[in-house]
């Protein structure tokens, strides 16, 4: 029986293949060389590999390419992209067709290897449940855009994934803070091990303590049966403690205390229950000014952040509007039974809204339109109405008064409405509300009235 992971390779360039294959195998991994994507199908349904290292760049069938066909046959091989420096966008689109990681050429051997190890590694017979009101994560969660910012990010969670850290992610509510928590869940060692994630928020007061650490049957009014909290079932994984700022200041010295002595007790139980949870917490808060409001402990603080990443609101990068509508027009088509794109005047009124609400917002409104939409692609009609640009109304006369008599300000409105009208004085007139005959006497008047010596 095999006992060495297989891996498939591929690479279009007959020596860069041969190099990587030989160091791989010299690793002790079984490894097939492929060179290209039409090459790599016909090794995924012959050798059935465990892992799949694979360029972006290809003739016949590209990175992207074989990922798309890898998902319409349902083929599920744990999946690395080979990236180049300026390949970082094609990168984000292959996490979002089912790749598992990318690395950047020239590759590091041992983050390669120690990436290997972990994929290769077999997965657990069975996955634990999970319970009502824990959010599991996307199968292949990710931060999708292009800018400056995005890409910041999804450095930080590519450096800080395969370590034990605690990380804090902040950012405004539906900027994306829970899907970079599961990326950082999904790319670790833990991968594979228990997600638990739970809202700080969410939770009545009185019952996050039990929710936390869980309780002994009869351990207050109400406790019938023994119940596993957060912590218990999330050993071994990663817990992510949605908008921690949220909590109670006397349950987080609690908290504290159980990520710093790894043990915990239920409620009403006598013995302590070591812990290998790794945390990820979040808030919507700036943490400094938290601090400052007594909302969050400045040693609790200390201790989660010992890595910190910003995700900004969707306002300050517009540039990532159309790479989102394209992910969720491709994410929410196939349920809604459509295909579609999007217009250009659609894309512009959404790079233009303020997005209060930010990507989840986004992710409603494009759900919607998908819901209403009748032609091929998106267009403005299918937007909600407060996000449709208003129609330009009549032009504003603007008329400036300060400082001026009277006089001053009858002669400037008349001179401003007539050169507003084009210098058609009957048209001045109506705007005016007088009479043409009127409208001649006052300019006489004004005429009179500005030739009178000082």
């Amino acid at each position: 029986m095999e006992s060495n992971p297989r891996i498939l390779v591929v690479e279009d360039d007959p020596t860069t293949l041969e190099a990587w294959c030989g160091m791989i195998r010299s690793w002790g991994f079984q490894v097939c060389g492929a060179i290209d994507g039409e090459d790599a199908l016909e090794q995924l349904r012959g050798w059935a590999p465990q892992v799949l290292i694979s360029d972006l760049k290809m003739p016949r069938r590209d990175g992207l390419s074989l990922l798309k066909e890898m998902r319409r046959l349902r083929i599920a091989v744990p999946t690395l992209i080979i990236s180049g420096e300026g390949d970082i966008p094609e990168a984000v689109a292959a996490i979002k067709l089912g790749a598992i990681d990318y690395v950047r050429k020239p590759i590091d051997p041992p983050h390669l290897r120690a990436l290997l190890n972990l994929l290769a590694r077999p997965a657990p017979a069975t996955q634990p449940a999970v319970p009502d009101g824990i959010c599991a994560p996307c199968a292949t969660p990710a931060l999708v855009g292009t800018s400056r910012a995005i890409r910041e990010a999804l450095a930080m969670i590519e450096k800080v994934a395969p370590s034990t850290t605690s990380v804090m992610v902040v950012g405004e509510s539906g900027t994306g803070k829970e899907v970079a928590a599961a990326m950082i869940h999904a790319r670790s060692a833990r991968r594979g091990r228990p997600w638990v994630a739970v809202n700080c928020a969410a939770i009545a007061q009185s019952l996050m303590e039990a929710e936390l650490f869980g309780h002994e049957r009869g351990a207050f009014t109400g406790a019938e049966r023994r119940y596993e909290g957060c912590f218990e079932r999330a050993n071994g994984g990663t817990l992510l403690l949605d908008e921690i700022t949220e909590m109670k200041v006397d349950l987080q010295a609690k908290l504290l205390r159980v990520l710093e002595d790894r043990r915990m007790r239920r409620i009403g139980g006598g013995s302590e229950i070591a812990l290998d949870v790794r945390i990820v917490a979040t808030t919507n808060r700036n943490p400094q000014r938290a601090m400052r409001e007594g909302r969050l402990r400045n040693d609790l603080y200390y201790r989660l952040s010992v890595c910190t990443i910003e995700l900004p609101p969707l306002r300050q990068r517009p540039e990532d509007i159309a790479p989102l509508v394209d992910h969720f027009i491709a994410m929410l088509g196939g349920r809604l039974g459509v295909a579609r794109g999007a217009d250009p005047d659609f894309l512009q009124a959404l790079r233009t809204y303020a997005w209060p609400g930010n990507v989840r917002q986004l992710r409603n409104v494009i759900e919607r339109a998908l819901a209403v939409c009748s032609g091929p692609l998106l267009t403005m009609a299918d937007l909600p109405p407060e996000l449709r640009p208003s129609r330009p109304g009549p032009p504003v006369l603007e008329v400036s008064i300060g400082g001026c008599s009277l006089e001053d300000v009858e002669r400037e409105m008349i001179c401003r409405t007539i050169e507003f009208a084009g210098g058609n004085k009957t048209r001045a007139a109506e705007m005016l509300g007088i009479s043409l005959r009127t409208l001649y006497n006052r300019l006489e008047r004004l005429e009179k009235d500005r030739l009178k010596p000082g």
